[in-house]
């Protein structure tokens, strides 16, 4: 018989899904024996989106502010002071996505904490989100080694991956993360939109479990 299955529609350089990581991990941890959990990436931050850090500098400069008051995260100094306040740093949904489409290959049942591991580098560790090194460096802590996790980000496949699952997050009609969507057969309820706080997300578990 089929495991249910919850889906975490994220995106490495959405702040509010670093400020959720912490929950989703927590989740994670509590369901993994009796729930499969998959990670898609949702794409914030491509096309016309993509460009120097500096453009939206001001806007994060108190959006960051925000997530740290209502989540209890931190953003770390390297990514104040190295990444935001220099302002040249590319910023690019799809180098995460690739990462995350790679290394859900080899380690799926690793995918949450995978995408936690890429939102510390980036928004603590302050690694530039845009090159492939930040991502073999993530890899490494899943014993994978840096720089054949690199070639394997930049096959063909990888990217015609990730395409199609912009377009299945862009389908399920998600235009904001974090979302938790929890699938049963081929029935599929949101637990969250947004941040959410731990208590609150395992409460709408219960309720939606007790629907089928």
């Amino acid at each position: 018989m089929d495991r249910p299955v919850i889906n975490y529609i994220y995106d490495p350089l959405c702040g509010w899904c670093y400020g959720f990581s912490p929950v989703i991990s927590e989740f994670y941890e509590n369901h993994k024996e009796d729930i499969d959990f998959r990670v898609l990436s949702g794409g914030m931050v491509l096309g016309e989106r993509e460009g120097p850090i500096g453009e939206v500098a001001g806007y994060i400069k108190d959006a960051y502010k925000q997530v740290e008051e209502t989540t209890g995260v931190t953003f770390g100094t390297p990514f104040l002071e190295d990444i935001l306040e220099k302002g040249t740093a590319t910023f690019t949904s799809l180098p995460g996505a690739l990462a995350m489409a790679t290394f859900r290959i080899y380690q799926p049942d690793n995918s949450v904490p995978f995408a936690a591991r890429i939102q510390k580098a980036i928004y603590e560790e302050g690694l530039p989100p845009a090159e492939a090194k930040t991502y073999g460096h993530c890899a490494e802590d899943f014993g994978m080694n840096s720089t054949d996790f690199m070639k394997l980000m930049v096959d063909k496949d990888k990217l015609e991956i990730v395409q199609k699952e912009f377009e299945v997050v862009q389908k399920w009609g998600i235009k904001g993360f974090p979302t938790v969507v929890y699938q049963e057969k081929d029935k599929g309820h949101v637990l969250a939109r947004g941040y959410m706080p731990l208590e609150k997300l395992e409460e709408n578990l219960k309720i939606v479990k007790g629907q089928f």
